[in-house]
């Protein structure tokens, strides 16, 4: 048995939906779970106290820009990422490739890896399979990402197929340089928008010793309903025995259709950015679409709480809308960290929401009754 695994629970009756748990070395975790992002070793504006209280589980980190700063070595002589950021629940960590192909004329893509230019001082660096699992083994995290290139959007067949294809084998090669016990890997299906090779992708991914299947190049600007096409296709030939995380997703609308495909795992930037841009993500019964524009007018005399029925920090503490509203505009950094821990409380809530009508049978209500609100604003 691998170092992290997960357990089946229950499967809606209606919908297939799933309700499990994920063993990791640094605890057991609910899903369907929402994992803040914490790309410099840090959820932003958030102390890891913050985010336990806030019903935080696991939580990512981003081994690009760890790799580049402070260094993989620095973080393992100080005990591992656990150690060096205090936090002793769960952490993933991706490959990096997901930023390296983001950096477009800045990089070089071969059989053997990607040559890069840095971000932060332009020096040349190199990533591969190896290196990134080699990294990722020097950070310590529970749960680590093979190496894998993502299908940018659009792209034709032809590269679809050849970058779907190194992705398998670069699969191969992290789970050969996996030379660590006590972490788990999971692999990433690709396939681009191109259903085919989403299912065949899926199929290899699937029947390899990862301990978990991730699902990527999904939510890169194609448009929402061939997102979900592409999804079920993928979700449809992964095992039922391994966690299927769904990269790169936040939203509410996409974090319970994603539930709907039977995925178990979602990350995001969104609650966290959005705060940091004045919005309040709340219950589409609080609001239509499910958001507050903080800096808007209508809340100028407002002093009622973000929202009524949340138990987060600045909700209980009944801090106003006036009052937030004030702070947005003033660019106090207080008022983002209110509206930032509000946002994660708020996807933690929306999780366990989502787990208990699974196991009551009652997801397609739930479904149902959240749409119904939602797509007022919309």
């Amino acid at each position: 048995m691998g170092a992290v695994t997960y357990e089946l629970i229950h499967k809606d009756a209606k919908t297939g939906a799933r309700a499990g748990i994920l063993h990791t070395p640094h605890g057991d975790f609910p899903t369907p779970i929402f994992m803040p992002v914490g790309t410099q070793a840090t959820v932003k504006g958030v102390s890891p106290d913050e985010l336990k209280e806030l019903g935080a589980g696991i939580i990512l980190s981003n081994t690009y820009h760890l790799f580049l700063r402070p260094g993989p070595e620095l973080v393992k002589k100080s005990g591992g990422l656990h150690n060096f950021m205090k936090w002793n629940r769960g952490i993933l960590t991706d490959s990096g490739g997901f930023q390296v192909f983001s950096l477009g004329a800045l990089r070089k893509i071969t059989e053997d890896g990607v040559t890069f230019n840095s971000h932060i001082d332009g020096s040349k660096k190199f990533l591969s399979p190896e290196v990134s699992i080699e990294t990722q083994i020097s950070l310590g995290s529970d749960i680590m990402m093979a190496f894998d290139e993502c299908v940018p959007y659009p792209a034709d067949y032809e590269y679809a197929k050849q970058s779907t294809e190194r992705t398998h084998r670069w699969a191969e090669r992290s789970l050969k340089a996996k030379t660590s016990s006590t972490q788990g890997l999971f692999g990433i299906v690709q396939g681009g928008m191109y259903s085919d090779l989403r299912a065949e992708s899926a199929k290899v991914i699937g029947s390899m010793d990862f301990d978990g299947c991730a699902i990527g190049g999904l939510s890169v600007g194609e448009p929402k309903e061939l997102m979900y096409q592409m999804l079920s296709i993928s979700t449809e030939f992964l095992p039922e025995n391994k966690a299927r995380y769904l990269m790169g997703v936040g939203t509410p609308d996409y974090l319970i259709e994603g539930v709907l495909r039977g995925v178990d795992m979602f990350d995001c930037v969104f609650p966290t950015r959005v705060a940091r841009n004045g919005m309040a993500m709340v219950s589409p019964k609080t609001a239509p679409a499910g958001r507050l524009v903080m800096k808007n007018s209508i809340y100028t005399e407002d002093f009622s709480p973000l929202e009524s029925d949340c138990d987060c920090y600045a909700c209980r503490n009944n801090f106003s809308r006036a009052y937030i509203r004030h702070l947005v505009r003033a660019e106090e950094i207080f008022g983002l960290r209110l509206l930032t821990l509000h946002n994660l409380r708020s996807l933690q809530r929306f999780m366990r929401d989502m787990r208990s009508a699974i196991l009551a049978d009652e997801f397609s209500r739930f479904r149902e009754e959240f749409f119904a609100n939602y797509e007022r604003g919309i």
